[in-house]
């Protein structure tokens, strides 16, 4: 045949983070014990009383379609959680419930951006961003957080980033690769820049109730009338209420950006699972206890990991403050061999450490900082002793 497939279909890269993934899971399957510090998917159950919801929407017969953008009883239970734990004033017509964090930013990118539109995006980055503004026609612009920052970007560099073609910037917080959170002054500083030089903020804060210690979540929208003008902010259930699979998140933003986003899911997906919004609803207006559970546990993870991880020879890391991640310079690894052969990258080090250790790692080049990897704690605390002592183990073999 001499037809030809799209262009921009051709360009997108797969997510590396569900690739290794399923290569461990594959490995699993053929009775191999490897342990996957790889998906960003807490290892609980949804709670019951979620469950429970689903069941009755099912018994009740609610597997209909509902409205494009999601029923008003889950937008004002939406609202009252913006309200009451962000700070935030949203009408049910400014919320739209997408089948996810991932669609919801699909959404927002492709209701923001007309080709060749720039959108500013701090590294180390979600990988999935970069792709996410090409597929919606626009042009990542890559700002560096380094390590000696906390991996932050400063206001400075993102002002120093904005051109005439700039249309918004990319702001995570807690991160998803660092685990690291933007404090309130530093979020001021940036939202005085978006509002001078007037381009939208997208606020990813799926991981806003993992924080741990004495952080606190502060949603850049919240600080003035002007900045909230500006933002998009995105949210979901997968992370807090460990419902990664049933497919929830919602944004809160302007009504005409709100509108351009419903019409186009409208047509994209007709609406979001039915009964997987009878199940949101409960997680946002029942008991809150399974939130405070999992984060008492996520805490004692991350404080075991980033010892352990601290004290290995030849990798450094700096303690995550938020999410469920540990982000590792292992750039000395890439100079030293293993089995008389040179190491040379974090990819050919998480290659060995699967292949030989049985252990999943994210290698980070599509976060961004190619000399690092990334380790989830959202595993049992015995799958995470027992997967870094065999990084432990391969890093003692190091020459």
């Amino acid at each position: 045949m001499s037809l030809t497939l799209s262009k921009k279909s051709e360009q997108v890269k797969p997510s590396s983070t569900l690739a290794i993934t399923a290569k461990a899971k594959e490995m699993k399957s053929q009775g191999i014990d490897v342990v996957g510090f790889g998906a960003g998917e807490p290892d609980f159950n949804t709670p019951q009383n979620i469950c429970d919801a689903a069941i009755k929407a099912i018994g009740d017969g609610f597997t209909k379609y509902t409205p494009a953008s999601g029923t008003n009883e889950l937008k004002e239970a939406v609202c009252k959680k913006f309200k009451e734990f962000n700070g935030l004033d949203y009408a049910p017509n400014q919320i739209v419930i997408s089948n996810g964090g991932k669609h919801s930013l699909t959404n927002v990118f492709d209701a923001l951006l007309n080709p060749g539109d720039e959108v500013i995006i701090p590294a180390p980055y979600w990988l999935s961003y970069p792709e996410m503004v090409k597929l919606s026609d626009g042009v990542p612009v890559f700002i560096t957080g380094n390590k000696e920052q906390n991996y932050k970007v400063s206001a400075a560099q993102i002002e120093a980033a904005v051109t005439d073609k700039t249309k918004a910037l990319v702001l995570n917080t807690p991160s998803n690769p660092t685990g690291m959170v933007y404090t309130r002054e530093e979020l001021e500083a940036i939202a005085e820049v978006a509002v001078r030089k007037d381009f939208y903020v997208v606020a990813d804060e799926m991981y806003e109730h993992l924080i741990y210690g004495d952080d606190k979540h502060v949603s850049i929208a919240s600080l003035n009338e002007e900045i909230y003008k500006r933002t998009i902010t995105c949210s979901g259930l997968s992370k807090s209420y460990s419902m990664t699979g049933w497919r929830v998140g919602y944004t809160g933003a302007s009504v005409e950006i709100t509108k351009r986003m419903s019409a186009m899911q409208s047509h994209a997906t007709s609406n979001p699972n039915s009964i997987a919004q009878k199940a949101a609803l409960e997680a946002l207006v029942g008991p809150q206890d399974a939130i405070a559970t999992m984060r008492k546990e996520f805490d004692a993870r991350r404080k075991y990991s980033f010892e352990r991880v601290r004290n290995m020879p030849h990798v450094d890391c700096i303690e995550p403050k938020g999410a469920f991640y540990v982000f590792v310079d292992v750039s000395k690894v890439q100079d030293m061999k293993y089995k008389g052969e040179k190491v040379e990258s974090a990819a050919k080090m998480a290659d060995i450490l699967l292949n030989e250790f049985n252990v999943a790692v994210i290698p980070c080049a599509d976060f961004g900082f190619a000399d690092h990897i990334r380790l989830s704690y959202a595993i049992s605390m015995e799958q995470i002793e027992k997967g870094l002592n065999r990084i432990e183990d391969f890093l003692n073999t190091l020459e």
